[in-house]
């Protein structure tokens, strides 16, 4: 027994879990949408038909039965969060790459729903950004800064491989994210001053549109605490972390590093504290563990968008502390019950 006894009060059945999760994700999505146009949804539509063919058919391979597994949810969570990690207007043939390693790898590989030592998503990220830079880098330009938004009827020709509207260039459609900007300007000896005032994504205090699909990610993820779907200790070490370790490198140099109010006001940080670092299955289980994994978490974003080879580092953070868990868990765990400590 690894936990002291205890009286389980909790009615939440997997498929109230998913079913809330999702519909907390809803604030995020309308957002995303209303400052970034229509690819983010024909996406997420795309990303759950293809989640629920993958899951079909590794459930067949393994002799379970359809009809509890597909109907569970599980499989359209990790759609969503895969989806709304990836550019909106990511190709067809992107996100299938990334469903097959999250559904079929990362979950079913390693026996299924609750088995996985690895967030599904961000395995499906992971391999994608690594493999496929130049695509992974093409996101939607904000509606309030493109030179032609596209139409839904446009959105889904780019997407599925139709190519853009006659006379419509591909810059003026897609930009590079905040971060990219960020991570390019100071590549070029540029101080974050300079790279403020030469660029127009920036807004008060993230980036334009992508601030205010923070804040709403923000508020479904205090929805999910408030429906006691996911412990408070991980999101909240979360920010924590990113907030201290940006904190740290701005205050030694503010011309380089950015503020910590820009690092935590991007849409990846508020989605990866609430919905992907509080996955029960891959993150740490014990309360100080849950801090511990969550502040891990946290530093390593920063240090992987500062020094690391990519412009964000949530996926790779989540990762790194899902390896750390059996550890965690091992030194965190409470006493049994009537049991002492050792001094």
């Amino acid at each position: 027994m690894t936990a002291s006894a205890h009286i389980l009060k909790d009615s939440n059945s997997v498929t109230r879990v998913m079913l809330l999760v999702l519909a907390c994700l809803l604030p995020g999505i309308l957002t995303y949408a209303w400052h970034f146009g229509w690819g983010i949804v024909i996406n997420l539509a795309w990303a759950s038909i293809l989640a629920l063919a993958l899951e079909a058919f590794a459930l067949r391979l393994r002799g379970y039965p359809l009809k509890p597994f597909l109907s569970d949810g599980s499989a359209v969570v990790t759609a969503w969060l895969l989806a709304l990690s990836l550019p909106p207007l990511a190709p067809w043939w992107l996100m299938l790459v990334g469903m097959v390693f999250a559904i079929g790898v990362a979950k079913h590989l390693y026996g299924g729903l609750g088995q996985n030592i690895f967030n599904p998503a961000m395995v499906g990220f992971a391999v994608l950004i690594i493999s496929f830079p130049a695509q992974m880098t093409q996101w939607a330009a904000p509606l309030a800064l493109a030179a032609q938004p596209l139409s839904f009827g446009d959105s889904l020709a780019y997407i599925f491989g139709g190519g853009l509207p006659p006379g419509v260039a591909l810059d003026a459609v897609v930009s590079a994210t905040p971060l990219d900007t960020v991570r390019t300007g100071l590549l070029q000896q540029h101080t974050l001053g300079e790279i403020h005032a030469a660029s127009s994504i920036f807004g008060g205090i993230g980036g334009v549109g992508g601030e205010w699909v923070a804040a709403a990610y923000l508020a479904g993820g205090i929805a999910l605490w408030a429906f006691r779907i996911v412990p408070w200790q991980v999101p909240v070490a979360f920010l924590a972390g990113i907030w201290l370790t940006a904190g740290f490198l701005h205050w030694a140099d503010a011309g380089r590093y950015a503020a910590p109010w820009f690092q935590i006001a991007t849409p990846s940080a508020m989605l990866g504290a609430f919905f992907i670092a509080t996955d029960p299955v891959s993150g740490a289980t014990t309360p100080r563990g849950r801090i511990i994994f969550g502040l891990g978490a946290g530093f390593l974003t920063v240090i992987i968008r500062v020094f690391g080879g990519y412009p964000d580092g949530v996926a790779f953070a989540i990762l790194l502390m899902n390896l750390c868990v059996p550890l965690i868990d091992a030194y965190t765990q409470p006493p049994v019950f009537g049991a002492t400590r050792k001094k």
